[in-house]
């Protein structure tokens, strides 16, 4: 791998670390103020909503200006947002502005990786980013449960890290200040070592900022990608995965508090399980599957969908733990072949930036109405375990219909060439 790339992947992972570890203490400052279970996945609908609506404006910005600075300041805006939280501002106001420094930050990222890695490479760094990206949301997890645990946050104030820690906690007027000034001080981590990776020396023509032309030029890059064969494909499919592994995150957190009866930081804990099993998915895919085989692994999309009635149903936690885990592998294995697809047509047919930003745009679309249904449903006290068999079943029906679409273009094509 070139110079800097193993710099870029340790200051993504610290940042996404964050981002997971955050989630979890967010939630908790929800159930603190007593506010309602829906409004947990709103934290993260909140965040994510800068991905859609400036998903025009970042795919630019990121080709304006060398990415590894672009990454700096975005980790920067985060610390701003968490900020606010520790200021008794609205969490989900809060969850906005780091969500705006985490989404012009994901094309900067993937378009870096992008740029300093050559094609035949590409599945391999796809690998590395995503075992890095799942690696934090493990650490991430379990560190936000950390955070929220009673005894951790007394051990914390009785060391005596500074009366200006305290009185700033006193401020706050939560119980969680000190764990979220935690956080701060790895988004600062996180900005140093981004801060230190080396230009990739690619620049893009300019592009001017203007809202009309930014529109249509997005416009006509999402219906390049779409409309090409393997771009489409693998777009339609890394979509439905993010959808669904955003409202995941949420539905294992309540049914391992309906069903299992355990509290959050435990529960937290359930969600280092399927990061785990995506960390060795992603490790075996990097390894075995190259980029002109990324469509071999579409089955394991519909084995996705109907673990989820089986995770479900399930009411052992010795069993949860392993069919977490096995959710994650599938996950893994899907996600990173036609993630690196998806990226080297974008790349092909468009730029890197611009790329990113149309698969970010799509991608988050998804998390954003998988998230509104989630909460819309759980608002009305649909039960859970019903609520994952229903969600389940439409993911692998929706992947099987992308794969009987695809064996017919397929027979087509070959049909032609006879």
């Amino acid at each position: 791998m070139p110079a800097g790339f193993y710099l870029l992947i340790a200051g993504q992972a610290f940042s996404s670390l964050a981002d997971n570890a955050l989630l979890i203490v967010a939630i908790a400052l929800l159930q603190e103020r007593s506010l309602p279970g829906w409004w947990a996945p709103l934290l993260k609908f909140f965040f994510t909503l800068s991905y859609v609506v400036l998903a025009p404006v970042i795919g630019p910005l990121a080709d304006a200006m060398p990415k590894a600075r672009l990454m700096t300041l975005m980790n920067v805006v985060k610390f701003i947002g968490v900020a606010m939280l520790i200021a008794g501002l609205h969490p989900l106001l809060a969850f906005a502005v780091i969500g705006f420094g985490a989404a012009a930050y994901a094309p900067a990222k993937y378009g870096l990786v992008t740029e300093m890695v050559a094609p035949r490479q590409l599945v391999t760094a796809n690998g590395w980013l995503e075992v890095s990206v799942v690696c934090a949301a493990l650490l991430g997890t379990v560190l936000g449960g950390l955070l929220v645990a009673d005894f951790v946050r007394a051990s914390m104030a009785s060391r005596g890290l500074g009366e200006w820690l305290a009185s700033m906690a006193e401020c706050a007027g939560s119980t969680l200040a000190l764990s979220m000034l935690t956080l701060l001080m790895v988004y600062v981590l996180a900005a140093w070592l981004n801060a230190r990776v080396p230009d990739s020396g690619v620049r893009y023509a300019r592009t001017r900022i203007h809202a009309g032309e930014l529109m249509r030029d997005f416009r006509a890059a999402g219906r390049t990608l779409w409309r090409d064969r393997d771009g489409g494909l693998s777009l339609a499919v890394t979509t439905i995965f993010w959808g669904v592994g955003a409202t995941l995150q949420f539905a294992v957190l309540k049914w391992a508090a309906d069903v299992l009866l355990l509290p959050l930081d435990q529960a937290a804990y359930l969600q280092a399980a399927v990061a785990v099993g995506v960390i060795v998915g992603a490790a075996v895919a990097g390894r075995h599957v190259s980029l002109a085989q990324a469509k071999r692994v579409l089955p394991a999309g519909v084995a996705l969908g109907l673990l989820m009635p089986v995770v479900s149903s399930c009411n052992s936690l010795m069993l949860a733990v392993p069919l977490l885990a096995l959710v994650g592998l599938v996950g893994g294995v899907l996600v990173v072949p036609l993630n690196a697809l998806l990226q080297h047509r974008g790349y092909t047919l468009l730029s890197a930036g611009r790329s990113i930003a149309v698969q970010g745009f799509n991608e988050n679309l998804s998390v954003m109405m998988m998230l509104a249904g989630y909460a819309a449903l759980v608002a009305f006290d649909v039960p859970i375990v019903p609520l994952m068999w229903g969600f389940g079943l439409t993911v692998a029906g929706a992947i099987a219909l992308l794969m009987g679409r695809e064996r017919a273009r397929r027979h087509t094509a070959t049909a032609v060439e006879g």
